[in-house]
């Protein structure tokens, strides 16, 4: 059912599965994604006594800001502090937090900087918070291209292509990212009718921006970004989840990543997946939930 909240600077559009008394469960999507990348992860975790909390980040479906002076920004600071209050408004003392790409980074980031609001930790890539100091250093060529449409974000083409081409483009970067998932038209268009959100393009245009320093952030976040350059590491219970077919971000990178403490981390390669990993396993990501949960 798709409920609606006032949560910080947002009125977060949700979902919400389960019984209200049931191992509380958020699962955060990234771009260019939404909630539907879950639907098919969210029975096996209700059926399994879970309150499972979906919602669409900002600038996606029906979120929404409830201030026409709030920035629109797409900085990871914001997309943590929105997951905070997303919790603080619906009560939630501690949860699992389960996200990939936009998702798993502000999962990470709470994890790392208030490590008692999260019960355990299923991210996506690894650890996924930006280290902005360090953006401009070059990265290995075959790492470079991935990030074409980063780069092409930072200029006014970009933006006016995001514009204008908001489906092609996204719909070119799931066959990219995913070159193995055969989703058909219907798939795609319960997903993409998000991206129609009106602070779509500003939110998603600032986010590639602000990660490479070519635009400043929000005021009310310098506080997080500042601890955030430190790289904080991450004590929680935590498996991080790779596709081995990952169009964008290189397999197995989070393996030995030493920002996890050993001794609470596990790392998961799942043969032929993609970047859209909850969508395209559902099981293996429900599975990841439930064995974090249950430590």
């Amino acid at each position: 059912m798709l409920k609606e909240i006032d949560a910080g600077v947002l009125c977060v559009a949700y979902e919400e599965h389960g019984s209200p008394a049931g191992t509380p469960v958020v699962l955060l999507h990234g771009f260019p994604y939404d909630v539907h990348a879950y639907h098919e992860v969210m029975p096996h975790l209700v059926q399994r006594q879970c309150r499972v909390i979906t919602p669409y980040l900002r600038g996606y479906g029906r979120t929404r800001f409830r201030s026409a002076d709030t920035p629109r920004s797409g900085q990871q600071a914001a997309l943590a502090h929105d997951l905070l209050a997303l919790m603080d408004a619906l009560a939630i003392r501690d949860a699992v937090l389960a996200g990939y790409d936009w998702g798993g980074r502000a999962a990470c980031i709470v994890a790392a900087l208030w490590p008692g609001r999260a019960r355990g930790l299923v991210t996506g890539n690894g650890y996924n918070v930006h280290d902005i100091p360090r953006s401009a250093q070059p990265r290995p060529p075959q790492d470079e291209h991935r990030m074409w449409y980063q780069y092409y974000f930072h200029g006014e083409r970009g933006r006016a292509g995001l514009e204008q081409n908001r489906r092609e483009l996204c719909r070119l970067l799931w066959q990219l990212w995913s070159p193995n998932w055969r989703f058909d038209d219907a798939t795609f268009e319960r997903t993409a009718a998000a991206f129609d959100n009106p602070d779509f393009v500003a939110v998603v245009t600032h986010s590639y921006r602000h990660r490479f320093g070519l635009a400043p952030g929000d005021p009310a976040l310098e506080d997080t970004e500042r601890k955030l350059t430190a790289q904080p590491p991450i004590a929680v219970p935590t498996i991080a989840l790779d596709g081995s077919a990952d169009g964008v971000a290189r397999a197995g990178g989070g393996r030995n990543d030493t920002r996890f403490f050993k001794a609470a981390y596990e790392h998961r390669l799942i043969p032929g997946v993609g970047h859209n990993l909850p969508q395209e396993a559902p099981a293996e990501f429900a599975q990841a939930v439930l064995d974090v949960a249950r430590r």
